[in-house]
């Protein structure tokens, strides 16, 4: 498939059953929702993925992408709730080596990803810092009260993305109109 043909995609990461960590699934729900309500507020070819805790069989999802926003919930040390955007090589920092949880599972998907060729050029992780994965069903209030600012940043990384698209897709489409003109 041609890059141009390729959708955008966003995954939301995280078990729904334990607190904070569901924040990724959480921000794909609003989406979903905003769109529902104003299917112009991001671009046309979006794909909205909840990963949940799917790991590895995310692989295809991330192959069929020409662009890749990850949000997931991050332990890096700052105020809990605070929001961060990682963009390709800058994404690793964001991973806690003591921490057994989402970001270890982006990492992974990441490195496969990688290896077998399947990652886009441009990523970013829209992370939020935790306050606590312990078991239940609601996020914390200082990560719940992030997730507006983690759907705007989201946002803000596909309209970067799919800007940074548009010259190669305008040269394209000068060479096929030069091409229609010439035959």
């Amino acid at each position: 498939m041609t890059q141009s043909g390729r959708s955008l995609a966003v995954i939301g990461f995280g078990s729904t059953l334990r607190r904070d960590d569901a924040v990724g699934v959480r921000v794909i729900e609003a989406l979903r929702e905003l769109v529902a309500r104003e299917p112009w507020t991001m671009p046309f070819d979006t794909r909205l993925v909840d990963g949940g805790t799917r790991g590895l069989d995310l692989l295809p999802a991330i192959g069929e992408a020409r662009g890749l926003v990850l949000v997931d919930a991050v332990t890096s040390g700052d105020v809990p709730g605070t929001v961060t955007v990682r963009r390709n090589g800058d994404i690793e920092q964001a991973n806690d080596p003591d921490r057994a949880g989402a970001t270890g599972v982006v990492a992974e998907l990441l490195g496969f990803a990688r290896l077998l060729g399947w990652l886009p050029e441009d990523v970013a992780l829209v992370g939020v810092e935790v306050a606590t994965i312990d078991i239940g069903m609601e996020l914390s209030p200082p990560v719940a009260a992030a997730v507006p600012d983690l759907v705007d940043a989201v946002r803000q990384e596909l309209r970067r993305m799919d800007s940074s698209m548009a010259p190669a897709l305008e040269t394209a489409w000068s060479a096929a109109r030069m091409a229609g003109a010439v035959a």
